[in-house]
């Protein structure tokens, strides 16, 4: 299993910046992508930006060029730095990880997420 605990949330106004973390432990060598994710009410959860373990990045169109994702691999830690933020960037944010485990059986995919973490930006 990978335990993965999101950080760094909170209200900032419009055009201001914000940095989610995102730690790791357990397995986390066996992680293959890593990803941030967010939901609004009402709305479906949907990809912000993840990354591949050889470092590859895919972000969604709403935040390209303004969001960034980068990780500290000594720490198994996850950032997400968030600029230029807008009312629509209101939600909360999920830090995930995908990969695969060992079993008597064979390699097992797991897909992990954290609680969360309220991102505010007021109108």
């Amino acid at each position: 299993q990978v335990q993965l605990v999101e950080s760094g949330g909170g209200l900032v106004q419009a055009g201001g910046s914000l940095r989610l973390s995102c730690s790791g432990s357990g397995n986390v060598l066996s992680v293959n992508t890593m990803g941030w994710y967010r939901q609004a009410p009402g709305k479906q959860r949907e990809m912000v930006a993840r990354m591949t373990s050889g470092g590859s990045t895919e972000y969604a169109d709403s935040v390209k060029g303004r969001f960034t994702i980068f990780r500290d691999n000594p720490d198994y830690a996850l950032y997400l730095q968030m600029n230029s933020l807008k009312p629509e960037d209101t939600a909360v944010y999920y830090c995930n990880a995908m990969g695969y485990k060992s079993t008597d059986s064979g390699p097992r995919i797991f897909d992990s997420w954290g609680q969360g973490t309220q991102v505010i930006v007021p109108s």
